[in-house]
């Protein structure tokens, strides 16, 4: 009688623990598009050198993750593409990142935009992590993405732009309104 005993505690011991590791993973393979968002969101947001001169899209196709963009950083859109590659319920990562080429005619466009809307704009927007406003130089146009609060910020952000000494033109897809993942 105590050796049946034995066996049958053993026998649904190996039943619960097998039931408990298949709905972990059906959890993990049943990954929200909403969370996966949010995770990918949050690891860009921590990638090593993603800078206010970087700016980064993405897309969720099913469990691909299409990322599009410019930075200015080297290296930055392979650390971009590494850093959500391993999120569950990502299959595939497809790296769509332009790498800006070097250039000391942005990099001083690049320095004097940012001075200016610190100085005389509105900086909340330009904190270090995360910033809401991007700023991105290219053969000496600025193109700034981002979100802002008010529309007088986005006209102030575009007037002061155009006011860096060398830039060809500036373009604005500032939107107004909060972010969403």
């Amino acid at each position: 009688m105590r050796y049946t005993r034995s066996i049958l505690f053993a026998i649904i011991a190996v039943i619960g623990v097998s039931v408990i590791g298949v709905n972990a993973q059906n959890y993990a393979a049943k990954a929200t598009p909403r969370s996966v968002e949010e995770q990918v969101y949050k690891r860009l947001l921590y990638v090593t050198d993603y800078s206010v001169f970087d700016h980064i899209t993405y897309q969720i196709k099913g469990s691909s993750v299409i990322l599009g963009g410019k930075v200015y950083s080297l290296g930055t859109s392979r650390r971009a593409a590494a850093a959500v590659k391993d999120i569950p319920g990502v299959s595939e990562v497809v790296n769509n990142i332009d790498e800006l080429p070097p250039s000391p005619i942005d990099d001083r466009i690049r320095r004097e935009a940012y001075a200016s809307f610190v100085s005389r704009g509105p900086a909340r927007y330009f904190s270090e992590i995360g910033p809401d406003v991007r700023i991105i130089v290219e053969r000496g146009r600025i193109t700034l993405e981002g979100y802002v609060t008010y529309e007088s910020d986005k006209n102030l952000l575009n007037i002061l732009a155009n006011g860096v000494s060398g830039a060809f033109g500036v373009t604005n897809n500032l939107v107004v309104g909060k972010r969403s993942y």
